[in-house]
């Protein structure tokens, strides 16, 4: 009896748990060398793109709506930021560099490319089955609600605009109907507080890469390969640091507060973009506490639905900083396109839990259709779409 009342004897054998506390400060520095790996890609990703010039040529077709989606689909997958993206796009439409109805579609890829890289952050789980089950149907969500908007918005943005005399669509015209009610003054761009903090990170590696790399596109390269890497680390350090005596601790206060109900959670994920400006960051975050059961998979879709309005911050916030009617209609097309895309599939919300629920058990017991899925997406489906559209657009 002794020996059952006493807690070191029941812990004999067992190498002793390691304090709260210092899970803590360990989860914390293991977030910090994610979101510093993420601004350390996008950083050499975007000296790669300055330099080959990628970023006016995805763009440079954008006659046809398929190659303007997808075109941004793949700058937003490669500088890792759909706040990035439609800053850029927003920007390019007030200097004139861009069509206004180019941008509008260039805004939906915008909100597809964002969603690789939690796809992306499942795959690092591949060694542990279920907790790749988990984190792949948590990604899927976010994807599913993305694709669904688009194939729903798309095709009714474009038609709508080929049989109205303006050439614009449905989403189009109400956006500019609100910029022309709206009056807005021209504000600073704050600076990202995440960009601030891990500064320290990027400039070192950007510095590491000046150094050993002969020019500056493989300079970039070699960044975006190191930020890969230090992703991939950070992520496996953090799903087993969840994984310990932590996850009991966390796992009342995002059950209980948190992710309390569908409103609390898409509220979190809206707030939490905006101080982050970047959905990419916040949606992968969710992809690990997901997989170590952390958070309630039926709480992710809100929060991602709040996550992806709440990176719409950015996109208004480079309108008002650039007042052209052109611009501010485009911002407020990137709010619409959200809100939109909530009042439909929230309601309907049981048809993207289940396909992702049934795709991520598919791809748990075998992960080459997680590649499969990777390859339809992004290039299977864009070939076969800017064929098809190619040959409908009358030139």
């Amino acid at each position: 009896m002794v020996q059952t009342h006493n807690p070191a004897l029941r812990r004999r054998g067992h190498p002793p748990e390691v304090p709260a506390w210092l899970r803590g400060i360990y989860a914390g520095l293991c977030l910090y060398l994610f979101l510093s790996a993420l601004n350390i890609m996008g950083s050499g990703l975007g000296t790669f793109g300055q330099e080959s010039d990628w970023l006016t040529r995805a763009f440079a077709y954008g006659q046809n709506p398929f190659i303007a989606l997808m075109g941004a689909v793949i700058v937003t997958a490669i500088v890792q930021s759909s706040s990035f993206t439609t800053a850029l796009i927003v920007t390019l439409v007030a200097t004139g560099e861009m069509t206004l109805g180019t941008a509008v579609f260039a805004i939906m890829g915008a909100n597809i490319g964002t969603s690789v890289t939690a796809v992306i952050v499942a795959l690092a789980n591949l060694r542990i089955r279920s907790t790749f089950r988990r984190s792949f149907t948590a990604a899927l969500i976010h994807d599913l609600f993305n694709l669904l908007t688009v194939a729903v918005l798309f095709p009714l943005e474009w038609i709508t605009g080929l049989f109205h005399e303006s050439g614009r669509g449905f989403i189009t015209r109400a956006a500019a109907s609100l910029a022309d009610l709206i009056g807005m003054e021209p504000v600073a761009n704050p600076n990202s507080p995440v960009r601030v903090i891990t500064r320290p990170l990027v400039d070192g590696s950007n510095w590491l890469g000046a150094t050993l790399m002969p020019n500056e596109m493989a300079q970039g390269l070699f960044v975006a390969g190191l930020g890969l890497l230090l992703m991939f680390i950070g992520l496996v350090f953090m799903v087993k640091n969840l994984r310990g005596a932590l996850l009991r601790h966390m796992d009342g206060l995002f059950r209980t507060y948190f992710f309390r109900n569908d409103l609390r959670s898409y509220g979190i994920g809206a707030v939490s973009t905006v101080m982050v400006q970047s959905s990419t960051i916040t949606t992968s975050l969710m992809v690990p506490l997901a997989g170590a059961g952390v958070v309630p998979m039926k709480r992710l879709l809100p929060f991602m639905m709040g996550s992806n309005l709440g990176t719409t911050v950015t996109s208004v916030l480079a309108a008002t900083a650039n007042p052209v009617s052109a611009a501010v209609t485009v911002a407020l097309v990137h709010v619409l396109f959200n809100l939109i895309g909530t009042a439909i599939w929230y309601p309907l919300r049981i048809v993207p839990m289940r396909i992702a629920n049934w795709y991520g058990r598919i791809a748990g017991k075998s992960p080459r259709y997680a590649f499969f899925f990777l390859f339809l997406i992004f290039l299977a489906i864009p070939i076969a779409g800017i064929a098809l559209t190619e040959l409908l657009v009358i030139h």
